[in-house]
């Protein structure tokens, strides 16, 4: 697979609690350069970052991040104020406890909450596939198909574990046709990040593949 066709699947990503306005500003940089599919970074950082990308890139945030037990109701305003503030795609995270009591209702209603509020811009749903049985993931596949979100996606990168090849196959086994993937989390060459796509992954939450690719160039 070409390293080109790699980066166009990547959210290049920086989270980190610590992340100060150079490193988003360096990821954006790279963000261009490599011609990633978007940024992934903290919410506080998008109006700032948007402003210095324009159009060239696609800029993500995430809310509800990264437990996913804030209300829906302050989830919904975390979705809309990125939007307001250039926010192209949206990264949310599902309340797991609520997964855990069977209140798959309550999960779906909130995702559909959430897509609304996103206006129209992309969302992917995390749910935190290490912390679920696979009975849980197969059920989350059938929420989160039937919820109007754009993508499933596997992780926060913040909990016990990210993707893994099983999971991604699992997804692609039981997700509606519409419903695209992403893969998160872990991903640390571009031999497994080839592989996540094969798998049926649109796209891939990393920092190291273009890491990688810089470290080659060099």
């Amino acid at each position: 697979m070409d390293i080109k066709e790699i980066l166009g699947k990547c959210d290049h990503t920086l989270l980190s609690q610590s992340a100060t306005w150079a490193e988003i500003k360096a990821i954006c940089d790279d963000g261009i350069k490599y011609h990633t599919a978007s940024v992934c970074i903290p919410a506080s950082y998008v109006k700032q970052a948007k402003e210095y990308v324009g159009d060239k890139l696609a800029i993500c945030t995430v809310i509800g991040f990264p437990n996913g037990y804030s209300t829906t109701a302050a989830k919904c305003f975390e979705a809309t104020d990125a939007v307001d503030n250039g926010a192209d795609e949206i990264d949310m995270v599902i309340n797991i406890g609520k997964v855990k009591d069977k209140d798959y209702a309550f999960v779906l209603q909130e995702i559909k909450a959430v897509k609304e509020a996103c206006k129209g811009k992309l969302l992917k749903v995390i749910i935190e596939t290490c912390l679920l049985t696979d009975e849980e993931k197969i059920e989350m596949c059938h929420v989160v198909s039937d919820s109007g979100a754009d993508y499933i996606k596997t992780s926060t990168g913040f909990s016990t574990a990210g993707a893994t090849f099983d999971d991604i196959k699992l997804f692609s086994e039981n997700v509606a046709p519409h419903l695209k993937i992403k893969a998160a989390g872990g991903i640390s060459s571009i031999e497994d990040a080839e592989k996540f796509i094969e798998l049926g992954a649109s796209r891939l939450g990393t920092s190291r593949v273009v890491k990688i690719v810089k470290s080659q160039e060099a």
